[in-house]
């Protein structure tokens, strides 16, 4: 069984350069794409649409973290095709697809991905960014990521002048249970701790119902000029 939803929320910028979308097909198959979108004056808002619709529109049913890599390729080539003199857009992504009890997932730059297996946090995404550097270096440890000098400074994204990009995916097979996943801009990330995440988690009736939850707490703390949000979150029950 899976169960989906999504949110994204243009929180207190004039605009909004998150995308989320995503597909499902025959009630055991889905794919996810959460995109933050980077250049401003409506740049990021197109490139973090193109990204979330060349990866979600080309998604074939399946599960494979070589496909998902491939159309992020695609993302990235389509995203510097709309570049102009004025507007070098980026856009991050993160993608998940899910086939029965196969999981694919794959990411660019800070929007993450995170995996929970019966409530408790299995698996999340290191983001591609100078405080995750900072991280690896002993220098910061990973909750002081939020709101470090340097977090904004990311250092990978699908538009800039590598190509092909590095794309950093993987896959695995589901075991039995309940394994839920969440994908999510830095806009939402920041402000929900991973504590809290598993928290609502084993509160929530559905995903919606967890997401409603973890933005409950987001709108608590954010700043009235705080970033765009963006989340998706999905469920997958494995006999």
């Amino acid at each position: 069984m899976l169960q989906t939803a999504s949110y994204t929320d243009i929180g207190g910028r004039p605009g909004n350069e998150d995308s989320v979308r995503q597909a499902v097909r025959g009630g055991n198959a889905c794919c996810v794409v959460v995109a933050d979108g980077l250049g401003g004056h409506g740049g990021g808002a197109l490139a973090s649409a193109a990204a979330a619709d060349v990866v979600c529109g080309g998604w074939d049913g399946g599960a494979d973290p070589e496909g998902l890599k491939e159309l992020i390729q695609r993302a990235h080539r389509a995203v510097r095709a709309i570049q102009t003199p004025a507007c070098a857009m980026k856009s991050t992504v993160a993608a998940l697809e899910i086939a029965g009890s196969r999981a694919a997932w794959a990411h660019v730059g800070d929007s993450r991905l995170y995996h929970f297996r019966d409530g408790r946090l299995e698996f999340q995404t290191r983001d591609h960014s100078a405080s995750q550097i900072a991280v690896f270096m002993g220098e910061i440890t990973v909750d002081e990521i939020r709101f470090h000098e340097d977090r904004s400074r990311v250092l990978r994204a699908l538009g800039q002048a590598d190509d092909p990009l590095t794309v950093e995916a993987a896959r695995r097979e589901l075991p039995p249970g309940r394994h839920a996943f969440l994908l999510c801009s830095d806009g939402f990330w920041e402000y929900v701790l991973e504590p809290e995440m598993a928290a609502d988690l084993a509160q929530a009736a559905d995903p919606l119902d967890w997401l409603t939850r973890m933005r409950a707490r987001l709108s608590a703390r954010v700043p009235a000029d705080n970033d765009n949000n963006t989340a998706a979150a999905v469920w997958v029950d494995v006999e």
